[in-house]
């Protein structure tokens, strides 16, 4: 039985909401990388039953790839308190994988939130829409 949750545009606001920690693998069936990632994160689930683990099958999802600006796959986000603290593309290996997720967990929320908020204040005093440098996109 797989440990991961099959995320969908009726599934992602709720799963996001009732739980504090939750990694989002977005892939595609045809998508070699995708494929190569699956067993990783698959075990990194094993390895992590306090978190969520979703996937995102952008073809079946395209709205929530769209929503999230997905231009490649596969891309992981990691989303804690409602607030992305991680995006990147690419298939990362294990070791890598277990670095972000423990770095993810040492996050002060509180200091990830006040961050964002002076970000969008100062995009608000500048006149600019939120478009770019939206939290936690890029790599952390």
């Amino acid at each position: 039985m797989s440990s991961t949750v099959e995320l969908t545009k009726e599934n992602f606001d709720q799963t996001v909401t009732d739980n504090e920690f939750v990694l989002i693998d977005f892939w595609a069936a045809w998508c070699g990388p995708c494929r190569q990632f699956s067993p990783v994160y698959e075990k990194a689930a094993k390895e992590n039953p306090d978190l969520v683990f979703g996937k995102v099958d952008t073809e079946a999802q395209p709205e929530l790839a769209a929503a999230f600006g997905i231009q490649s796959i596969p891309t992981l986000m990691i989303v804690r308190d409602q607030v992305a603290v991680f995006a990147q593309p690419g298939a990362l290996p294990e070791a890598a994988l277990t670095d972000v997720i423990g770095q993810a967990r040492k996050l002060d929320m509180d200091e990830v939130r006040k961050a964002v908020a002076e970000q969008q204040a100062q995009q608000g005093e500048q006149g600019q829409p939120g478009e770019q440098g939206q939290p936690g996109r890029g790599g952390q």
